[in-house]
């Protein structure tokens, strides 16, 4: 059942998941996916945890712990979400051992209401790291303007982050410029670079839903045969961004002294259109030293069907090119659609944010002692 995510792990991608609730912590599935599914990490947004804590399998007892203390809500979704993430994290432990603390990490992101606010999100960054209290932990900072210098800083502070929410090699070289500028403030502060990892989330599926909806408007033969290349030739180009960066004279200096390559992490590879194989953003990402972070459907039709057959990215950058130009041709902007699904992606984990915030408020009022 396994053989296609072995292969793929063979050829130096990490199977992540792309999701975590405290049911799939208890339940022993989480240890059983890292045991028999190749699973060497976990990720968390916003979005998943309002699904995990608005089901309420699990959380019955802790929330009601939480409403007899009379918490905020802020202060209670942060204890609900990082007492996940610490157990899952405790869980992957052996395998950040046995990698040298490559692997076996658990992402958890600041309030995406401080996206836009670098100051802000520096000090949740410190917050969060310190209530997880965990090595294998990663921060997740987005990749937006406001995000970039924070992700410096937190860096500087020996802080390991996955920068989240990359959508274009521009945003996405500013990333790994703001990366190793975070090294080189570690490296003066003296602290030990070979401690502080990172990965880039570089996501896929959702620039194939934008881009196919405006070829769809064009509606082209041309346009049409243009349908389902944008996001894989997106992705190829970050990795060729990605290899030029990290043999560059900088980089060589900071490797020298210990510290790690941020490895680009395919994120948002569900695939969305049902016209499209359901295992395409695996099968056609594979390339050494990436993080491929999967929803369990996924990870699942890759175990069943996926076609592994070696490196899919490092001989497409000219093809890739050419589809993006070619798209461009078009009339559609690659500057605006990226931005838009920036703009959107925050908004999204906002909306669920505010989503969580109010559902456990919610229960948390229903479950609040009455006074005698």
């Amino acid at each position: 059942m396994t053989d296609a995510l072995k292969r793929l792990s063979d050829e130096g991608v990490a199977i992540w998941l792309d999701d975590l609730s405290r049911k799939r912590i208890t339940s022993g599935n989480l240890a059983e996916l890292i045991d028999q599914s190749h699973v060497v990490g976990v990720t968390t947004n916003p979005s998943i945890f309002q699904k995990a804590i608005s089901s309420g399998d699990g959380y019955g007892q802790q929330l009601a712990d939480l409403a007899a203390r009379k918490v905020t809500v802020d202060e209670a979704i942060r204890m609900i979400t990082t007492a996940d993430v610490r157990d899952a994290a405790d869980i992957l432990r052996p395998v950040y051992d046995s990698t040298d603390g490559q692997d076996g990490r658990v992402s958890i992101e600041v309030d995406p209401r401080l996206a836009h606010n670098t100051t802000a999100t520096i000090a949740e960054a410190k917050q969060l790291a310190w209530l997880v209290d965990r090595p294998n932990t990663l921060i997740k900072i987005p990749a937006t303007k406001a995000g970039l210098p924070a992700i410096t800083e937190v860096i500087g502070k020996g802080i390991s982050v996955n920068v989240t929410l990359i959508f274009s090699l521009e945003r996405y070289r500013e990333v790994m410029d703001a990366y190793l500028a975070g090294l080189e403030k570690a490296k003066a502060a003296g602290l030990d670079l070979s401690l502080i990892h990172s990965v880039a989330s570089f996501f896929v599926s959702r620039v194939d839903s934008e881009i196919d909806k405006r070829l769809d408007a064009v509606g082209s033969d041309e346009a049409k045969a243009l349908k389902g290349k944008a996001a894989l030739a997106n992705a190829r180009l970050a990795y060729e961004a990605y290899e030029e960066v990290f043999s560059s004279d900088r980089w060589n200096a900071l490797e020298r002294v210990g510290a790690n390559k941020q490895r680009p992490l395919w994120a948002s590879t569900g695939v969305k259109d049902p016209a499209y194989k359901d295992t395409l953003y695996v099968d056609d990402l594979v390339a050494p030293n990436t993080v491929n972070t999967m929803p369990e459907a996924t990870l699942e039709a890759t175990a069943d069907h996926g076609q592994i057959t070696g490196d899919t990215v490092r001989a497409t950058y000219d093809q890739s090119r050419a589809e993006l130009d070619a798209v461009a041709k078009l009339g559609i902007s690659y500057d605006d659609v990226v931005q838009l699904l920036e703009d959107e992606g925050v908004e999204k984990f906002e909306a669920s944010w505010n989503d969580l915030l109010k559902s456990t408020e919610a229960e948390l009022a229903r479950l609040a002692p009455t006074e005698a």
